[in-house]
């Protein structure tokens, strides 16, 4: 069975208006067409950087107990979430491992975890 969604847990976490972290999400596959699309939007025809944003924005389905993830809550992440997510984004679609690299939020060492056996399939 063809796995489509990925659990994640953000090194940092997403700070929301109210103060609130949010830390765990879902990631979903990309489509063409989420590659695609956010090339005619005019903040990524005036700085490329911005793709990125509008793609992630795209496939996290979830952070926390934000269901709608706009671009204004990616471009809120904190670097390290922002490059957390980008890792895991090229992970699940170019190279299809479920092998990720994370780091410990508490005593900062790095490891290898394996999505798949995280899965609730």
């Amino acid at each position: 069975m063809l796995r489509t969604e990925y659990e994640f847990t953000l090194p940092m976490g997403y700070v929301d208006e109210r103060g609130n972290l949010h830390r765990d999400g879902t990631m979903r596959l990309a489509t063409a067409y989420d590659e695609v699309q956010p090339l005619e939007d005019p903040r990524v025809i005036a700085n490329q950087a911005y793709l990125g944003i509008l793609i992630l924005s795209r496939v996290v389905t979830r952070i926390g107990t934000i269901n709608d993830v706009s671009p204004a809550i990616i471009e809120g992440l904190f670097s390290s979430d922002y490059a957390y997510l980008q890792q895991l984004y090229l992970r699940i679609n170019d190279d299809g491992t479920d092998i990720v690299e994370t780091q410990c939020p508490d005593c900062g060492s790095r490891f290898a975890l394996n999505l798949a056996e995280m899965s609730n399939d």
